[in-house]
């Protein structure tokens, strides 16, 4: 009989989700508004602290719509985004009929290399086009270098963008991800720290700016009695039901975080012995990682490399995935510009995901170490 497949990071639920999906229905509130949506956009208020203002919509790639749209971000504009990641983070540029410029990384954290932004910044203003807005990814729960991205930002007057939706529970210096920038960006898919099934949010810097921000996520609707807009909304309000499962997460949010962590700690101990892998890791006691998905990459002078490795582990039916292929190598991408020198590149082609969840237990990691294990002895 085959073993139960070990997901790469599945949902994990705190056991209190119920009570606030199940008072929604009682109360009617199947729709995009309501206490829950309310409660939960106050929670994460609370958690994230320094004044921060939280509109809950369906998506992080929405909310990133949206942010692009209050920075003015419109066709014919070029915004600088961080090449290492997912598709989520680029395409809402094009969205606005904007042209994504991609920026590549630097190795110690994998994000945005301040380096190569100003790089481009410089560049792209000597050519006439200064970029319209800066998106910064903390990848894999793993903060950027975000103070030398926000100083830069500043220096050239160009709105930052953050992207912290792998990096709920993160900190950088002591403050946490999603309170940088002038717009952060939060993900509660299923696969993420906490998850409301689909969902993200906004999170902006003062009560007008989240007014706005709810205000183009239900289609714009103006203050009349009729429906009348004035501008472009869109649909993007999460619904009170989902917001309930939210409210639930929030209350196991640091547990999870924890039982992140302890995954990287286990994959720590497993690898510190085995020189053909370098396990992903704070570079300093400046940063906090969530450790959303602990990753791995290969030495390039070795035989092993990490699809050999995915293959492997899927034969103990266990999900490994390939790190983030780079924007700019993507077919859809690849006219666009890039600032950069492979860094991402070369991660992407030696670099894995293993299992992560908070919800591993102790048989499920048996499994991946023995499965580990065996790899690397015979191989």
């Amino acid at each position: 009989m085959k073993a139960s497949k070990i997901w790469l990071s599945s949902p994990h639920m705190g056991g209190t989700e119920q009570k606030y999906v199940t008072k929604a229905f009682e109360e009617n509130w199947i729709a995009p508004l309501g206490p829950n949506v309310t409660g939960f956009e106050n929670d994460l208020e609370h958690y994230l602290g320094r004044d921060s203002q939280v509109a809950c919509v369906s998506s992080g790639t929405g909310a990133i719509h949206i942010a692009l749209d209050m920075a003015g971000v419109s066709a014919g504009d070029t915004v600088l985004c961080q090449s290492f990641t997912f598709c989520g983070s680029a395409n809402p540029i094009t969205y606005l009929g904007a042209k994504p410029i991609f920026i590549d990384s630097e190795l110690e954290t994998w994000n945005m290399s301040p380096e190569y932004l100003k790089a481009a910044i410089e560049k792209e203003i000597q050519k006439s086009k200064k970029p319209k807005a800066v998106l910064a990814v903390h990848l894999y729960g793993m903060p950027a270098k975000i103070d030398q991205i926000e100083q830069i930002c500043k220096e050239y007057d160009i709105v930052l963008i953050e992207d912290a939706a792998e990096a709920l529970g993160s900190e950088y210096k002591g403050r946490k991800c999603g309170t940088f920038g002038d717009f952060s960006i939060l993900s509660f898919n299923g696969n993420k720290i906490i998850t409301t099934s689909g969902g993200g949010a906004l999170v902006c810097r003062t009560k007008e700016a989240k007014a706005e921000a709810i205000f183009l996520a239900t289609q714009a609707r103006d203050n009349a009695p009729h429906y009348q807009h004035s501008r472009i909304g869109y649909n993007y309000r999460m619904s009170n039901v989902v917001a309930g499962i939210g409210r639930g997460q929030m209350e196991v949010l640091e547990d999870h975080v924890s039982a992140r962590r302890a995954n990287h700690t286990f994959y720590k101990k497993i690898f510190e012995k085995v020189e053909e892998v370098t396990l992903f890791e704070e570079p300093s006691t400046d940063f906090y990682s969530n450790h959303w998905l602990s990753c791995i990459t290969f030495d390039d002078k070795k035989m092993l490399n990490c699809e050999k490795l995915r293959n492997f582990l899927l034969d103990f039916n266990i999900e490994s995935r390939p790190l983030w292929k780079p924007m700019h190598l993507q077919p859809v991408y690849e006219s666009n510009d890039y600032y950069g020198n492979g860094e991402a590149a070369a991660l992407f082609n030696k670099g894995l995901c293993l299992p992560s969840g908070s919800n591993l237990g102790s048989e499920e990691k048996n499994r991946i170490k023995e499965a580990l294990y065996s790899f690397f002895e015979n191989n």
